[in-house]
């Protein structure tokens, strides 16, 4: 795993995603603290995919739970079952 500022990263960007392609994880850091992951597609997909509202805590190695946006979602699917109700009532 290669870690690279976002300056780099942006200058050189097709070089580190053909080095995702083929295989290599490369940590993005601003301020010398990581931020974003590129890695291969292949491993994003699957059974261990994390929701997007699940953020990695790059140092503890846990996953935490975006509370803030868990809620946001929950409440935009219950506005989804309201309106569906509305609609089937019309």
């Amino acid at each position: 795993m290669n870690a690279v500022g976002l300056f780099e990263a942006k200058t050189h960007l097709s070089e580190y995603v053909a080095r995702a392609e083929a295989g290599e994880e490369v940590v993005i850091t601003r301020h010398n603290k990581p931020v974003a992951r590129i890695v291969p597609y292949s491993s994003t997909r699957g059974a261990d995919a994390v929701p997007h509202f699940v953020q990695q805590t790059y140092a503890m190695g846990e996953a935490s739970v975006d509370l803030t946006k868990a809620n946001q979602l929950a409440g935009e699917l219950e506005d989804l079952e309201h309106l569906k109700k509305m609609a089937l009532s019309a």
